[in-house]
């Protein structure tokens, strides 16, 4: 039998090791993926709105295709302003436990979602990536909101929203906010840029605000779809 003492020691061990099991970051990350997994392909309808200094954009209509692990296609005549470290950066991030570490750093509430912060340190120096913190939301598992500092682009923060394809991590909508310094824009548009910096700017970053609808998933999207000439 065992005694008062014991059985509080016991009690407090068990409480102890399911909240270390509970915030372990790689399981954590480790569910995230094996939710993106379940879409190996899928396309959507999205709207892009960009709010950067010196660039006047409309909104622009078009469609995105992608397919694991690593094929991914903004099918549009306009030109897109996107930053990769939001779709296929992000994924990789996420999958890859060779080349990062995942630390758990603490509990937050972001609007009202209950959430763990993950950060994901390099384990070397030629890694572009400095940092990569995900905060996840464990119930949904999925990212609710993650801030990536590269030494080529600098800081990109994003904001995901789920709602109609939560069961495979997909997003409604999804907010960039860049280093407008660091964030490298399309060479068409470079040159009007560069020649129209008429005052300065205050403003130190952007946003890219996109909204997918229509999704179809795991329909199948033909390798063509992604060649550079279509």
């Amino acid at each position: 039998m065992l005694n008062l003492k014991q059985l509080l020691f016991l009690k407090l061990f068990i409480l102890y090791s399911i909240t270390i099991l509970a915030q372990s970051p790689r399981t954590l990350l480790n569910q995230v993926q094996v939710k993106l997994n379940k879409a190996t392909n899928y396309s959507a309808d999205i709207n892009i709105i960009v709010d950067l200094p010196y660039i006047t954009l409309m909104p622009i209509n078009s469609k995105l295709y992608y397919k694991q692990k690593d094929k991914f296609k903004i099918d549009t005549k306009s030109i897109a302003i996107l930053p990769k470290q939001g779709f296929l950066q992000l994924n990789m991030l996420v999958n890859d436990t060779v080349n990062y570490t995942a630390i758990f750093q603490s509990k937050e509430i972001i609007n009202k979602i209950k959430t763990s912060l993950v950060n994901l340190i390099p384990n070397n120096d030629t890694s572009d990536v400095v940092l990569a913190k995900l905060w996840v939301d464990q119930i949904n598992q999925v990212i609710i909101k993650s801030q990536v500092t590269t030494k080529s682009s600098g800081t990109i923060k994003t904001e995901y929203i789920y709602g109609s394809q939560v069961f495979y991590g997909l997003p409604d909508d999804i907010k960039f906010t860049v280093d407008i310094k660091k964030f490298k824009i399309p060479k068409a548009l470079s040159a009007d840029i560069n020649t129209s910096k008429t005052t300065k700017v205050e403003k130190k970053f952007g946003e890219i605000n996109i909204k997918l609808k229509n999704y179809q998933i795991n329909k199948g999207i033909a390798d063509s779809v992604f060649d550079k000439t279509n």
